[in-house]
């Protein structure tokens, strides 16, 4: 490790992320415990294994080459420059680097917080299409955007070389897009073909609504991603870095904590902004859904979501208007969207966390513009043309499409909704004694109407 100070740093940066991941993981709890409040009793355990199997089979396909994508293609590739196979080397399943080795105490750690972010991107897609995907077709559709579309965006866009940001100048340091924008758009492309639950319309298209289950267990897994999310935000920082490491020496000449992108910030900072923009969310969404409790803890998520682009850099007071703003989106358009589309979001998570990620960007291209993308020479400053064509990839080119288009490849297979019968009589009774005499009732009625 060189001198002391360098293996105290090591140390220090080795243990700051596995703390990290371990508040990270709370925010799969938390989903786990909120899908379920929000499904019907039928549907309880097919629901929680659904996101439980996120786990495993994310794990294994982000080892394998997710986590290679991230370093090989921050030039697109084609875009500005080709596959970058020497920045990847150290990342690819068979090297040194990804494997019990005393040489290196980072990779593995560092690899873990990406992979949480991996789940929490897969999960957010899975509450939206409850009660009625298939497990078999909800997990492939985990492994494409867990460890493929978002790891590519996170490589474009969440990279200190990345080609977002050195040429539009695309500063997301929390996640606005490179998780929650790109989540909320695959999850729109995926529900668009699944389409909603039995009875969620009636005759003549208006929606009901069909409350959660489970209330209090809402809430409890709401505060435990809120949880995750804190420690998902200092996951998001480089903990201690020395000024020569940055070639335009914005550092200055002390050692500092980063952002992503090698700029200085430091944990007070997004401390202030995650809890004040936690706070404008809470508030304004109390208000707009008056006093709703299911949309105010959302709101208060899709508050932080919408701040998150800018929270390195944004004011307190700044995070908590720009959170309320998002919340108060985020409630109006889920319900727009419901009306004139038909699209049925079971738990708003397309408009938590994409339409409150993709406003969170344009925001961020006015309040901070000007400001520097990168602490390195030559690369654009952050600007609101940069920050809407980043928004339009993330939500649409990476979330929406390959959402879409697999949907779509896997409904024309017939394995992406669960058979009518299923759904009406519950998806947790399939494997019972009980299940084939339901079916039979809910086909003889069928015949019936006919």
């Amino acid at each position: 490790m060189g001198s002391n100070i360098d293996a105290l740093t090591t140390i220090f940066t080795e243990f700051y992320y596995w703390v990290t991941v371990v508040f990270m993981f709370l925010i799969h709890v938390g989903f786990c415990l909120y899908e379920v409040a929000a499904s019907r009793r039928r549907n309880h355990m097919h629901t929680l294994m659904k996101n439980t199997m996120v786990i495993p089979l994310v794990t294994v396909t982000f080892f394998f080459f997710g986590w290679w994508i991230y370093f090989a293609f921050p030039n697109g590739p084609f875009i500005n420059g080709g596959i970058n196979f020497d920045a990847a080397t150290g990342a690819r399943p068979w090297d040194p680097a990804m494997g019990t080795n005393l040489g290196d105490h980072i990779n593995g750690v560092f690899w873990a917080a990406f992979l949480l972010f991996s789940w929490t991107a897969a999960s957010i897609v899975s509450g939206s299409v409850i009660e009625r995907i298939r497990s078999g077709a909800f997990w492939i559709l985990a492994v494409v955007i867990g460890s493929f579309a978002w790891i590519i965006d996170a490589s474009w866009g969440w990279h200190w070389d990345g080609w977002m940001v050195k040429i539009l100048g695309y500063h997301d340091a929390y996640a606005s897009g490179v998780i929650h924008a790109i989540a909320g758009g695959f999850a729109l492309g995926v529900l668009i073909v699944l389409g909603p639950r039995l009875g969620k319309f009636r005759k003549d298209g208006s929606p009901r609504d069909i409350p959660p289950h489970n209330p209090w267990l809402v809430t409890l897994g709401l505060f435990m991603i809120y949880t995750g999310f804190w420690g998902f935000y200092a996951a998001c920082n480089v903990p201690l870095i020395s000024p020569e490491v940055i070639d335009g020496q914005i550092t200055g000449v002390t050692w500092t904590a980063t952002n992503i992108y090698l700029a200085p910030t430091t944990l007070s900072a997004i401390t202030f902004n995650f809890l004040m923009s936690l706070a404008g969310g809470m508030m304004m969404a109390f208000v707009v859904s008056k006093g709703d409790a299911f949309w105010t803890y959302s709101g208060g998520l899709a508050g932080i979501i919408t701040a998150s682009a800018g929270n390195d850099l944004y004011h307190p007071i700044q995070a908590m208007f720009i959170a309320g703003i998002g919340a108060w989106c985020a409630y109006k358009l889920h319900y727009w969207v419901e009306r004139k589309f038909k699209i049925d979001d079971a738990v708003g998570a397309v408009a938590v966390h994409g339409y409150a990620g993709f406003i969170g960007l344009v925001i961020a291209g006015f309040m901070l513009w000007g400001q520097p993308s990168s602490p390195y020479d030559g690369y654009a400053a952050i600007n609101p043309l940069g920050q809407l064509a980043g928004a339009v990839i993330m939500f649409g080119v990476l979330g929406f499409l390959p959402g879409f288009i697999v949907a779509k490849i896997l409904n024309g297979m017939g394995i992406l909704r669960i058979p009518r019968a299923v759904e009406l009589a519950g998806l947790d009774f399939e494997a019972s004694e009980a299940y084939e005499a339901a079916v039979a009732e809910v086909n003889e009625a069928d015949k019936n109407m006919v």
